[in-house]
Formats: C-alpha cells, sequence, structure tokens
C-alpha cells in the first residue's frame, strides 16, 4: 500500500526488520556491515539490547512508532542470510510484504539512501540468499548507499573494509537517516517514504 493504511492493518502483526552484516568484531566497521549499524541505532531508539534466538540470529522485539516489530540480525555469514531470516519469518509469522532488510549498496553514492520492494540482488550475496530462502524478492528494501571501490579494487575487497576515516565522520548521522527510512516504510508507506528519502 502507497500510504499509511499498511501499518494501521492488522496493528499486532509484527514487522521484521532485517540488517544484513557479518558476524564478529573483526567485521563490526565494514562496508558490509552497514545493516547491522543501522538496526543498532533501531535498537537503541526501542531501549531494547539484542538477545540469541534459536534461527541463528540476535533479536530485539518491541515497539517503533508504536508499530510492532522484531529487530534482527543474522548470526551467519552474508552469504548465508537466508536461512536465518526465513526461520524467523516462519517463527514470527510474517508476511513477506512485512519483511524489511536493510543492506550496503554499492551501486547508489556514499551518504545515499533507496528504498524499494522486489528486485534484483545486483550481486548482493545476502539478498541473493534471502530472496531463494523466502521463494521470492518482494520484500521492501533499505539501500545503504556505500558507492563503487576506488580504481580497481575489487568490489569483494572493498565491502570487506572499514569505513574510512572521511566517511566515518558522517556515519552515525547517515546511520540514523537509514534508520527514519525504515520507520517511515511501516508509518508512511513506501511512496511516502520514498518521496522524502530519495530526495536528498
Amino acid at each position: 500500500m502507497a500510504d499509511g493504511s499498511a501499518a494501521m492493518s492488522g496493528a499486532n502483526e509484527p514487522w521484521l526488520l532485517v540488517g544484513l552484516g557479518n558476524p564478529g568484531p573483526q567485521y563490526a566497521g565494514n562496508r558490509h556491515n552497514a545493516g547491522f549499524m543501522v538496526l543498532d541505532v533501531l535498537a537503541a531508539r526501542m531501549g531494547g539490547r539484542f538477545k540469541a534466538h534459536k534461527a541463528r540470529a540476535e533479536v530485539v522485539e518491541g515497539r517503533l512508532a508504536g508499530v510492532r516489530v522484531v529487530l534482527a540480525k543474522p548470526r551467519s555469514y552474508m552469504n548465508e542470510s537466508g536461512g536465518p531470516v526465513k526461520a524467523l519469518r516462519d517463527f514470527y509469522k510474517v508476511p513477506l510484504e512485512r519483511v524489511v532488510v536493510v543492506h550496503d549498496e554499492l551501486d547508489i553514492p556514499y551518504g545515499t539512501l533507496r528504498l524499494k520492494r522486489g528486485g534484483g540482488d545486483n550481486g548482493h550475496n545476502g539478498l541473493r540468499s534471502i530472496t531463494k530462502a523466502l521463494g521470492g524478492p518482494d520484500y521492501l528494501r533499505v539501500r545503504f548507499g556505500i558507492g563503487r571501490p576506488p580504481g580497481r579494487m575489487d568490489a569483494a575487497a572493498f565491502v570487506l573494509r572499514d569505513f574510512s576515516a572521511t566517511e566515518r565522520k558522517e556515519l552515525d548521522l547517515n546511520a540514523e537517516r537509514a534508520a527514519d527510512a525504515t520507520e517511515a516504510l511501516f508509518t508512511d508507506g513506501l511512496e511516502r517514504a520514498q518521496n522524502v528519502f530519495h530526495t536528498a
């Protein structure tokens, strides 16, 4: 639904908000872990702490903007994200249209956000795994721009590097903005959220 009525119907049905990344402290500051960073912002807004779930994920349950949500960070590696996401979707009985995946995106500049439903994976191993596990691509995505690698650097190496010192100056602000966009998806609907967050 383009308007906010998606949030109004079935108020007790949860939304599943998934941030993508790789587990472990050695990956924490990587560009590929932008999804985890945004989920940390949302958890802080809820006053919640991530706890282990049997679905090979860490979760926080609660409410954001009055809406029931489950925040999830898969504890698998990126290319196996689909298993935990499907297990969580089944456990919480979340319809596909209420699944939101927050992920890093090479094809848009650093500091830019794009929101959409469905589409391809653009070579993103986490999205590929999730689409296969969920049986289709029609979940919502919050695409956190990280830009293309410089020179001839391999994209796979680039995403596993930490954000640069220059990028880190804006990282907290960008993560907060991505968290705002994620909330807007279930409070205002996709079209309105796009109108706000695609202007930058």
